[in-house]
């Protein structure tokens, strides 16, 4: 599915746009930088689906140049609370790598990203990873997107020629606090995002969930409000 708005005539940019409160803010600084945003959103089989909605919500408000959506079913590995059936940890965000990480997930779409912009002729990607207040995911730390950046640059023709990637990750070292400011300064509204892993059968967000807890604690700490209608 592909939604075109807009037109090229800025610098252009691929975003892998989940949804999610990080992915909304990080197309908003990307278009505050000057970039035409290219989105791309991966239907993976996620359990928290109501995020897909919210990236074709965000694409709109914030009228990125177009937003193409593609499925890769991850379900068919499995390996995660998000993919198989297996509970979502509900008793707070602890020291190891929880069983909501999904296996190599920002490897696989950060290439998905760069074969998008390679197609599109965009040499900036997006993405918005954190490395502070997070569940310690190892595909969010700024060694892997280092290390991602050279890959692609060596693996693609575009980087061959001579044109090879950069990768922006601007929330890479701020607190899940600095995200909520930057979320009001930008004027974006939280409930176009959705982070919960484990929404109700009413679409409500858990408020228990390390994405959750995360989120709550941030716009807490913020002394902001946070619009999202959560269960608990």
């Amino acid at each position: 599915m592909t939604i075109r708005q807009g037109d090229d005539e800025e610098r252009s940019a691929v975003l892998l746009l989940s949804g999610g409160l990080d992915s909304m803010v990080t197309a908003a600084i990307a278009r505050e930088r000057g970039f035409s945003v290219h989105a791309l959103t991966v239907d993976y089989g996620q359990r928290h689906r109501l995020e897909l909605e919210s990236a074709r919500e965000i694409t709109k408000r914030l009228r990125l140049t177009d937003q193409v959506e593609i499925q890769l079913d991850l379900r068919k590995f499995g390996g995660s609370a998000l993919t198989d059936s297996i509970d979502v940890p509900k008793g707070g965000v602890g020291t190891d790598i929880p069983v909501t990480y999904v296996p190599a997930r920002n490897l696989v779409f950060l290439a998905l990203t760069a074969a998008f912009a390679e197609a599109r002729g965009s040499s900036d990607l997006f993405i918005g990873v954190n490395a502070l207040d997070y569940s310690g995911y190892p595909d969010c730390r700024p060694e892997f997107i280092s290390a991602f950046t050279a890959a692609a640059t060596l693996g693609t023709k575009a980087g061959v020629e001579g044109r090879g990637f950069a990768v922006h990750a601007p929330l890479q070292h701020m607190t899940k606090a600095d995200i909520a400011r930057e979320c009001v300064r930008l004027d974006l509204d939280p409930a176009w995002s959705w982070s919960c892993y484990d929404p109700t059968d009413d679409g409500l967000a858990c408020g228990s969930c390390d994405s959750c807890r995360l989120r709550k604690k941030g716009f807490a700490e913020a002394g902001l409000v946070d619009s999202t209608r959560y269960a608990t």
